[in-house]
Parts: structure tokens; sequence; C-alpha cells
């Protein structure tokens, strides 16, 4: 798996999460839909594909979307994020590439649902979900992307506001959630436990390694610790849920020394 990590890196892949799956299959629209260079492969693996974002990408192979996502995590996957447009391999060593790595039986390719589950379980944020242009790094749960320099330089866009958060208490944090029953998705209204509405859940799915269902979303600061007691609204039914320390499962990145 480290050979082929490491040929990805040597290569200058810049791997970064995706939005998560749009389930609508392509129709008539599919001629106008973008492909990138590995459309072609994509098919020839039998992917399953979807359109998102203006592109024709694929939403899971012939493995289903939970062995996908347990293979990932227990061995190694490929993605294709060419269509982000911040790939480094020229489009016409793009194939080429992948099938070299994919000569490699523990690298299998993944689609969108693998990825956007993985990222849930990481505790990551989807840019346009979980946060936006509104949202600070701190009311995120992001101030650890603020190095000790620049919160002392003061020296980034935003720095008179979030650098004094840095310090206080913020209205609301980015919390994660975790309960059984029915899964939390984007939208749930969170609870009080006395039924008072408090926030909304952003992201949120069924994790295939922990057999439970988790959620990030945004509560006021007094319910954001660990372990605090929840309701979340799901198919218009109260369930209990608590707050839950990220990652909900432990990274661990391989990363070049």
């Amino acid at each position: 798996m480290r050979q082929a990590v490491s040929m990805v890196a040597r290569l200058g892949f810049r791997l970064q999460q995706l939005p998560s799956v749009l389930s609508r299959q392509l129709s008539c629209a599919q001629d106008v839909l973008r492909r990138t260079p590995l459309y072609d492969l994509h098919l020839a693996h039998g992917g399953k594909m979807v359109e998102f974002a203006g592109w024709s990408l694929p939403v899971q192979y012939r493995d289903s979307h939970v062995d996908s996502h347990l293979h990932t995590r227990q061995h190694c996957s490929l993605f294709d994020v060419s269509h982000m447009l911040q790939i480094s391999v020229p489009a016409a060593g793009a194939v080429h590439l992948a099938t070299a790595l994919l000569e490699n039986p523990e690298v299998k390719l993944a689609g969108l649902a693998a990825r956007d589950s993985l990222r849930l379980e990481a505790g990551l944020c989807l840019y346009g979900k979980d946060i936006d242009e509104r949202t600070t790094p701190v009311e995120g749960s992001l101030g650890w992307t603020l190095g000790k320099r620049r919160r002392a330089a003061m020296d980034f866009p935003g720095a008179k506001v979030i650098v004094p958060q840095l310090k206080s208490k913020v209205q609301r944090r980015r919390v994660g959630l975790m309960c059984e029953g029915a899964p939390m998705r984007a939208h749930s209204p969170i609870l009080s436990t006395e039924g008072a509405v408090i926030g909304t859940v952003t992201s949120g799915c069924p994790s295939p390694c922990l057999k439970k269902n988790v959620a990030m979303g945004y509560v006021p600061y007094e319910y954001s610790q660990p372990g605090t007691l929840l309701l979340v609204e799901v198919r218009r039914k109260q369930q209990m849920a608590m707050v839950s320390k990220m990652p909900f499962v432990p990274r661990n990145y391989y990363t070049l020394k």
C-alpha cells in the first residue's frame, strides 16, 4: 500500500475530499456532462456514473458502497479528483498512472459514495454543507488550522474577528453526533432534551466501521461538550443522540518523511 501511495505522492496528486454523492442517475443529459480523463476507465471497471456538479462521475463500482469503504480503510483505494482541476499529472498520462496503480492487488477504485462516508467518519468538513463563507474556523472547530505565528501576527483575512474568538466562547460550534436508530441526515433538526430546536445537522450517514449513525452539525456552545445528550428529529420522530469527539474513526494518514 505504501508503494502505491508513494507513487501518487511523487507524481503530485493533491487528493482532496469531494462533496457527497448525488443520487440522480444519468439521463439524456449525459451528453452535455463533462468527463474526466478516466471516464472510459470507470466504465470498464463497472463504474455506476452519476451527475455531480456538471461532471459524469462514479458513485460506486461493482463492489457495494460499504465494501468499498471498508477496503479503503483496510488497504488502499484510488479516487478520481481530476474534475477538480487540481491534478499535476497531464491528462494524457492519467489512464496510464491509474492502470499502473491498479496493478497493485491492494488498490481498488472507489467512488463518491465511499469518499463521502470516509470523510464523515474522519470528521472532515465539506464546503457548502458543513462550512461556508459565513463560518469562522472557531465555529467550525477548525482552530487547529491557524498556526501560532499567524495568530500572533493577525495577518490573515478575518483575523480581527477570529483571533478574539479563539480566546472566548462563540455562539455556536460544529460538533459530532452519534446515535442508534434511523440515520441522521443533513437538515435534520437538533433539539435539547427539553424539546427546543437548538441546531441543525449538516452531514450524516451510517458509519460502516462503527455500525452506528454519525453526523455533524451546529449547536450553541453550551451544548457542544462531548457526552452531552441531545435529541435529533429524523423522519418526524425524535431520537436520542450524543455529542461525540471527532474524528469518529481514528485517523491513520500516511505522510512522506
